[in-house]
């Protein structure tokens, strides 16, 4: 069997590496630990793992890397990388894998929501706008078919826009931000030290807990805004949640949502954006990697 493509998304804990056949189906899976402190030996590792894969599937020129940061306009590197992995910012990975033909690079974000768009909750949709919340809130645009990076690759990111000014700084500067209204990184800030992680958070408002019902509907109503205005940006038939949050709450975020969907969106049309959950689960990022780089040899 052919190895259409490999696609491996490296993140913060683990490196999830997939293999897609010529239907795009995922037919290898594995992980690995990725350890910050020993990040160095990424490439070796990933190289070791290519190197099994293609020893049982054949070999193959469409690799892609799935990583955060901002990558190259070439796609062959991140240029803008902070925190855990930053030893690998500038990593030109053709040559660290030693490959003869371009191992593509893509920021995870964009790669997951190539994935969803490709086989999963995005399929047939050639306008979409994916939102990732965990941690923090990521995002992706994709327009007529094309996954947006913009000059420096900062398309996207749309945790990052300002929904309460004055407001707090976020982390790029960004004043009452998407991500510090609904991320899991506020969460104790906004529910005065009560809660310190969203799943409790929404447990307790299933339960009925008039406090906890309070500050969650009011992180919901600011993602309404957030996705009301990038509707009005971008014009997206469809919205994927995606991230551990999404993933978890269901209908406790989309009922509420929808409710402020109709209080916010501008519907010319009569009918609203269409806002499902993400499908592919952390496999997202690792399939669109191996999606992209596919797409660019073909």
């Amino acid at each position: 069997m052919s190895a259409t493509a490999i696609g491996i998304d490296i993140g913060g804990t683990f490196t999830k590496i997939v293999v897609l056949d010529g239907d795009g189906a995922v037919v290898h899976r594995e992980r690995m630990p990725t350890d910050p402190g020993t990040a160095s030996r990424l490439p070796g590792d990933v190289g070791r793992a290519i190197e099994r894969i293609e020893s049982a599937f054949g070999a193959t020129d469409a690799i892609g890397i799935a990583c955060p940061g901002l990558v190259r306009r070439q796609g062959d590197a991140v240029h803008w990388m902070r925190g855990r992995l930053d030893v690998l910012e500038g990593l030109d990975w053709t040559r660290a894998l030693d490959r003869r033909a371009p191992v593509r690079v893509i920021n995870d974000a964009q790669a997951a929501l190539a994935g969803e768009c490709a086989i999963g909750a995005g399929r047939g949709c050639r306008d979409v706008v994916l939102i990732t919340i965990g941690t923090g809130v990521g995002g992706a645009i994709m327009c007529d078919g094309r996954v947006l990076s913009g000059h420096v690759g900062r398309a996207g990111h749309l945790g990052h826009i300002a929904l309460q000014v004055p407001g707090d700084k976020d982390i790029v500067n960004t004043p009452g931000s998407l991500e510090d209204a609904i991320g899991n990184c506020t969460i104790a800030a906004r529910t005065g030290g009560r809660f310190t992680t969203t799943a409790d958070l929404v447990a307790a408002h299933r339960q009925g807990d008039v406090d906890a019902t309070r500050a969650w509907e009011k992180s919901v109503m600011l993602l309404g805004a957030g996705l009301a205005s990038i509707v009005n940006a971008v014009d997206p038939a469809r919205i994927i949640l995606g991230g551990g949050i999404a993933t978890h709450a269901g209908d406790a975020l989309l009922v509420p949502l929808r409710h402020w969907m109709d209080e916010f969106e501008w519907r010319p049309c009569g009918t609203g954006v269409e806002i499902v959950i993400a499908t592919l689960g952390e496999e997202a990022g690792a399939i669109g990697a191996a999606a992209h780089a596919r797409e660019q040899i073909t």
